[in-house]
């Protein structure tokens, strides 16, 4: 017999959960997917990652939850390092193993070819994103327009390469380590190398390994989080998306006068000040209260504030 049916109407409780998951994306997951995951396996109320990755991806992918997504942003902004194979002599119409294979070239280079078209990508660098990406056009993203085999005219936006290391080849797979800027694309790279080197190419894998400050220590799996019998313990609390900022302890009046919204002079009170302006992480007694901009004689504005530190 079924048993019995859930009343129409109630919906599921959620908590409110707040900290960073680390997770190891696992290859053909959507980084919405994945996110969607392990929200139900956290049961949390609110969630968000930092940028996706593509299905055929794996590595690092931050999510975020509860007070963290308020400083999701930063990790869309910040450079990210990345793994990469390139399929040299082979091109697809996505870039990368998921897309019809369009051409296929024989392969005849040299590490010595390979070192001198690299340096070529290294530095400022114009890209043209691809058809299969989600950035829109008349509020459709640029993939729903490729599946229906129409091309339109893209604009070169301006990234930087700020490593591009040779880490092997057997050919015909070329192997790198890429740390770039935000909106780049390591298929379009890939393919502009295979352009580069006269026989084409595409992404055969892709592995993120760094996102701004955070790395592959410590990151969860899908399978992971799901079998682990407390799996809030393996969050990483909030300031762990903030720690590249300096941080400034505030006494006990000071924070409720932060927590308030007030500008404060630290430079008039028993506070360790940066010595250079800028974004901060505040705390007190160890807790953390949000964000704020030190500005010129030692002002601290607030930023983003963390709802839970009032009480």
């Amino acid at each position: 017999m079924a048993g019995p049916k859930k009343p129409p109407g109630i919906k599921r409780v959620r908590d409110l959960v707040d900290g960073v998951l680390l997770l190891d994306k696992p290859v053909g997951w959507s980084s919405n997917d994945a996110l969607i995951k392990a929200k139900r396996v956290l049961n949390a109320k609110k969630a968000g990652h930092t940028g996706t990755l593509d299905p055929f991806a794996t590595g690092l992918l931050p999510l975020c939850f509860g007070e963290a997504t308020k400083f999701s942003q930063d990790l869309l902004e910040a450079d990210k390092t990345y793994e990469t194979l390139v399929h040299l002599g082979q091109t697809t119409d996505t870039g990368d193993t998921e897309g019809d294979v369009l051409e296929t070239r024989d392969v005849n280079v040299t590490e010595e070819q390979i070192e001198a078209v690299l340096a070529q990508f290294r530095g400022p660098i114009l890209q043209t994103p691809p058809m299969y990406s989600a950035l829109k056009r008349d509020g459709k993203p640029l993939y729903e327009y490729a599946r229906a085999g129409i091309t339109l005219e893209r604009e070169a936006r301006p990234v930087t390469i700020h490593k591009l290391e040779f880490l092997g080849y057997e050919a015909p797979f070329l192997k790198l380590s890429v740390m770039c800027s935000k909106g780049t694309y390591i298929r379009v790279l890939g393919e502009d190398i295979g352009h580069a080197l006269g026989c084409g190419g595409h992404l055969n894998a892709l592995r993120r390994t760094q996102v701004g400050n955070l790395t592959l220590d410590g990151v969860v799996t899908l399978d992971e989080l799901t079998a682990h019998a407390a799996p809030l313990s393996l969050l990483a609390p909030v300031d762990a998306l903030l720690s590249s900022f300096p941080a400034v302890q505030l006494t006990e009046e000071l924070a409720k006068r932060f927590l308030h919204g007030q500008r404060i002079a630290l430079g008039k009170e028993d506070v360790v000040v940066p010595a250079e302006p800028g974004r901060v992480r505040v705390y007190h007694d160890s807790k953390l209260l949000g964000t704020g901009q030190l500005q010129e004689y030692s002002i601290l504005a607030p930023e983003r504030l963390i709802a839970t530190a009032h009480q």
